[in-house]
């Protein structure tokens, strides 16, 4: 339980700096070409910077075992969002199975599970957090389109997280030692993960139809199945595997109770879907996860 107030105070806390976005866009004090080049600066500089110092640490057995146990682990959770988001939705909207597919475990996760589990535990979800892009630019990419033949291998290798975590995973088996220096700017840096983000959703937020989508029976749907369904069969999941620490576990459950990524909007754009729809799917998800997250948290310390 204890973890679980400690989610929701953060929790929180960033709703306020969500606050703080919506009230910006609101008074024309950012526009949505400062929103978009707020989320460039945390996509190409501020999330690979925190990926990279979580991997940039002395390399040990012990450690190596615990990068694996996560890549299994969110390899599993993922193949159950997708298997799960594309029954229920896959063959009649596309768009609410790519939102009910993929948390937000870059822009919200990684913040929670710092602010939760310490800056060190992004090591564990950083596996998942490329497993989801890899999977937006395929699969994803495929529900939205509805064409197969626009499935972006190349997106993927040029993505800036699948990148980072590959210059990661060099610092980290070729045991390279992080300069002081460089310690003490990436922590600067990474202080701006969670306020540049939560702005950045304020600003979605100030753009959707507040009263109309909470009286919008599948915009409530696709949070549902994003924020109590998924994350419940993650956790029994979790419960069930003989191994992985509990600390990995609700790192990456963490990440994968969070409210629907930003990128649905992006590629509902991008494909002459419904725009509108998919903004709505992260803005009422991300409202809703203020008491969802705490909850599932809270069961998962009682069950483990």
């Amino acid at each position: 339980m204890e973890v679980g107030i400690i989610l929701l105070k953060q929790i929180v806390m960033m709703f306020a700096m969500l606050g703080i976005g919506f009230f910006l866009y609101k008074r024309k004090m950012i526009t949505n070409q400062g929103s978009k080049d707020i989320g460039r600066i945390l996509l190409y500089i501020v999330i690979p910077i925190v990926i990279i110092s979580s991997f940039w640490i002395d390399r040990t057995p012990e450690k190596t075992v615990v990068l694996i146990e996560s890549a299994v682990i969110s390899a599993a959770v993922m193949f159950i969002a997708v298997a799960v988001s594309y029954f229920i939705f896959g063959r009649k909207d596309g768009t609410a199975c790519f939102s009910s597919s993929f948390s937000n475990a870059g822009f919200i996760g990684i913040p929670l599970v710092q602010m939760v589990l310490g800056s060190d535990a992004v090591f564990y979800i950083s596996i998942m957090i490329v497993l989801i892009n890899a999977l937006q630019w395929t699969f994803g990419v495929y529900m939205i389109s509805g064409n197969k033949n626009v499935m972006n291998l190349k997106a993927i290798v040029k993505n800036p997280i699948v990148i980072s975590v590959g210059a990661g995973l060099i610092l980290y088996f070729v045991n390279i030692p992080c300069p002081a220096m460089a310690s003490s700017l990436f922590s600067s840096i990474k202080g701006l993960n969670t306020p540049l983000a939560m702005i950045v959703s304020g600003v979605f937020l100030a753009q959707s139809d507040l009263i109309g989508m909470f009286f919008n029976k599948e915009i409530w749907r696709v949070s549902i199945y994003r924020l109590l369904i998924i994350p419940a069969i993650t956790l029994l999941l979790c419960w069930i595997l003989p191994f992985g620490s509990n600390e990995v576990k609700m790192a990456i459950l963490i990440a994968a109770a969070c409210p629907v990524g930003s990128n649905v909007a992006i590629f509902a754009q991008q494909y002459d879907r419904n725009y509108k729809e998919a903004v709505e799917h992260v803005c009422l998800s991300t409202i809703l996860c203020i008491i969802t997250l705490p909850f599932i948290v809270a069961a998962a310390s009682h069950l483990w």
